[in-house]
């Protein structure tokens, strides 16, 4: 990632293509929006920067890359997806959908735990109930996938990893703007907490995270 830690690297303001709210006909609700994500302040140990958004999903869409960084290494990473469809989306019960990718490496240990899924989701739901990020229809996936290395790779250790595959609505306040950036510093906090690091505010003490990793991740 290349981007300033703490916040969204320069440029990054949404403006490429119809699909991120250029021209004319971007609806005031998704560039207010987009514009809070910008201007959210993260956790210093947090590099994100704008990414590609999907083309097809829906008319409007804003994306953002993000890694967990702490001396040098990368802890965790993921990608969040801003959907806006102005008329509606009967599915998502309303106007907007945040959708998001979140991995990390595990150590062998943890990944034994038959309880960790529940407990990563567990965090995303908890993160969003600290900060008073209200939203509904939730849903997703929490995916652990080993590697064992064999031949001229048998020197790497046993790699785990968990993916968590999320989507949700945020309620949308005045304007019918959802507060989007609430939803993007729990999601960063999410991301802290799957990548080892110890709650960022006093809201969220109760909540156990990983252990710290011994080591940079594997490469992938």
């Amino acid at each position: 990632m290349a981007a300033a830690q703490g916040r969204l690297s320069d440029g990054a303001d949404g403006t490429d293509g119809r699909d991120e709210g250029d021209g004319d006909g971007t609806p005031p609700a998704f560039r207010q929006a987009v514009d809070a994500l910008r201007a959210a302040r993260l956790r210093p140990e947090m590099e994100v920067e704008k990414a590609r958004p999907p083309q097809r999903l829906a008319p409007f869409s804003y994306a953002l890359e993000a890694a967990v960084v702490q001396d040098g290494q990368d802890l965790a990473d993921g990608r969040l997806v801003l959907l806006h469809d102005p008329a509606g989306h009967d599915a998502w019960k309303g106007a907007f959908r945040l959708v998001t990718l979140v991995r990390a490496e595990l150590e062998p240990e943890m990944a034994a735990d038959p309880l960790l899924p529940e407990v990563c989701w567990s965090w995303l739901t908890g993160a969003f109930e600290a900060r008073g990020a209200a939203y509904v229809e939730p849903s997703g996936t929490v995916t652990l996938a080993g590697s064992h290395y064999f031949g001229a790779l048998a020197n790497r250790r046993t790699a785990t990893q968990i993916e968590i595959r999320a989507s949700w609505t945020p309620r949308e306040g005045a304007g019918g703007v959802p507060d989007a950036a609430t939803h993007l510093t729990a999601w960063c906090e999410l991301l802290c907490q799957i990548g080892g690091l110890p709650p960022g505010t006093p809201a969220d003490a109760a909540v156990v995270s990983l252990p710290q990793r011994r080591g940079p991740q594997s490469p992938r």
